[in-house]
């Protein structure tokens, strides 16, 4: 009795989406991930999430050039 089976989750989970709808579970998703990505932010600090965007870019810039000359490679 003091332990769940997975037929009480369901019935849970089939109330909570009667009881909010799907679009305000959506929301609330997309609310906690905003939240969670900015709380992330804040722990790095402003210099260290500088750095890994200049990383991507550099990583991105790396990328290209390597597609555009195996382009021009193919060509020759």
């Amino acid at each position: 009795m003091g332990s769940w089976s997975i037929t009480h989750w369901l019935i849970v989970l089939v109330i909570v989406v009667v009881i909010f709808g799907t679009g305000r579970l959506k929301s609330a998703g997309k609310d906690i991930g905003d939240a969670v990505r900015e709380f992330k932010k804040g722990v790095r600090g402003d210099d260290e999430a500088q750095r890994l965007r200049d990383e991507r870019r550099d990583a991105d810039a790396d990328l290209r050039g390597r597609d555009t000359s195996d382009v021009d490679r193919d060509r020759r």
